[in-house]
């Protein structure tokens, strides 16, 4: 039985307390992406979407706290998305990715409210988990999953 948190249960399913959402057209780097978060942090759900009006359903449907968001996706851009996702969920942290390391697309996607800018080419495997170990903690969550009163 999934550990839940009172108010991450949407519609009939029941998420374990931390929940990752993938927004990104691009399969193999969707399914890398979720192979090696799921090779280090196993106690984590995670969901995805290869397009943007999916993704924006199953932040309803799941409440992540993390979104890994491609910048150019088929039918909505990603500043557009991740504009309208923390209109309603300002608490989610939002990475928007991107294949093109230019200044003013990290800066429209910092002005859009994304919480991270990263160029697809330069992110390791590191930097991944540096990332989602910060954002455990900020939600109150070890390395392992656990909460802090565990």
């Amino acid at each position: 039985m999934a550990l839940t948190y009172p108010g991450w249960q949407s519609h009939q399913r029941v998420y374990p307390l931390f929940t990752i959402l993938i927004i990104d057209d691009n399969i193999p780097f969707r399914r890398s992406l979720r192979k090696t978060l799921e090779g280090r942090f196993p106690f984590v759900a995670i969901e995805e979407a290869s397009r943007g009006k999916e993704g924006l359903k199953k932040v309803d449907y799941c409440l992540p706290h993390l979104i890994f968001m491609d910048f150019h996706l088929p039918d909505i851009t990603g500043l557009n998305l991740t504009r309208r996702i923390k209109t309603g969920y300002c608490n989610i942290c939002i990475v928007v990715f991107t294949t093109y390391d230019l200044p003013e697309y990290r800066t429209a996607a910092l002005e859009s409210g994304a919480d991270h800018f990263v160029a697809k080419d330069s992110w390791t495997g590191d930097k991944t988990f540096e990332l989602v170990e910060s954002v455990l903690s900020n939600f109150g969550f070890d390395r392992n999953g656990l909460t802090r009163e565990s």
